[in-house]
């Protein structure tokens, strides 16, 4: 890949965000609460909307792995942040907002990542792309 312009490198950051936000939100997050998911032990995880924290858990590790492995490939890109987005502004401001800044930095500076993405879009480097290319022509 011969970067040529801006517009490439552009491009190339935000496949570098969107590849990293994802790994490591499925690698740090999203994994270790499916593995409480499918796990013996009594689920006890926030339950914010009030659907229980069974559902909840559900829908962190709908957004944290199956969202995040959409977002790493650029597929449905910004339909993917939509859960991520949510989520991080959760556990921003009704999980972590009362530990303080400390306590709710990391949340906070994936919900940027994730509404940078959502307002740019995947990039030339994403699986969106090329479908769009294929139905272009």
């Amino acid at each position: 890949m011969v970067i040529k312009d801006n517009a490439h490198l552009k491009d190339l950051g935000l496949l570098v965000l969107r590849v990293s936000l994802g790994l490591a939100m499925l690698l740090g997050h999203g994994l270790l609460k499916w593995s409480k998911l499918i796990g013996s032990e009594e689920i006890k995880f926030a339950d914010p909307f009030g659907i229980g924290m069974e559902m909840s858990l559900v829908l962190a590790v709908f957004a944290e792995v199956f969202c995040s492995a959409l977002l790493i490939i650029g597929l449905l890109s910004r339909i993917s942040l939509i859960p991520l987005i949510i989520t991080m502004a959760v556990a921003v401001f009704y999980i972590h907002f009362s530990d303080g800044f400390a306590g709710f930095e990391k949340a906070l500076l994936y919900l940027i990542g994730y509404i940078t993405l959502m307002v740019a879009g995947p990039g030339k480097f994403a699986v969106d792309t090329l479908i769009n290319l294929k139905f272009k022509k």
